[in-house]
């Protein structure tokens, strides 16, 4: 049985633990701030980040390994008020911008956000998000191909930005 001081010791050792757990994933949305820990948003128009070398560095578990999940936010409406992107249009966008450089896979889901727009407008439209996961040893050479997949949308379709969130995460298949 353990003494009270070994009880108290074990108590305290749980707690760190459990608040690094929890906070170990947080993301962190700090775009012109020092380099995020956690995860990287990349959401300001015209910026280009590299992916933290932190996001590569998630420690393995039995049986998964280290991975980045990479998550695109689309909206579908036209600043210029032209007509919203269609479901075959934004397919046909992931058929000719993406599945050549993520020909493992991904996932789209519908979705409906908001955001505040360069003039201080809340905008709140029917949006598409994508999913990609890839090995974290792969993370600064993927940068590169997601940030043209970003600009490809922007000017395909006159959007103000296409928001990323990058985050570690573990994988088995």
């Amino acid at each position: 049985m353990p003494t009270p001081k070994q009880r108290s010791l074990l108590a305290a050792a749980g707690a760190v633990t459990a608040v690094l757990t929890l906070a170990a994933p947080s993301a962190t949305a700090a775009l012109d701030g020092p380099e995020p820990r956690a995860a990287a948003v990349t959401a300001v128009p015209g910026t280009v980040r590299e992916v933290p070398a932190t996001v590569t560095e998630v420690p393995a578990a039995a049986g998964r390994s280290a991975y980045v999940e990479t998550r695109l936010f689309f909206g579908t409406e036209r600043p210029d008020g032209g007509p919203d992107v269609t479901d075959e249009q934004f397919m046909a966008f992931v058929d000719r911008n993406i599945t050549s450089g993520f020909p493992d896979g991904l996932t789209v889901q519908d979705g409906r956000g908001q955001w505040r727009d360069a003039n201080g407008t809340i905008e709140k439209e029917r949006s598409y998000e994508l999913t990609l996961l890839y090995p974290a040893s792969q993370a600064r050479a993927r940068g590169p191909l997601i940030e043209r997949i970003r600009e490809a949308y922007r000017a395909a379709y006159g959007q103000e930005s296409v928001a990323r969130l990058d985050e570690p995460t573990l994988a088995d298949f």
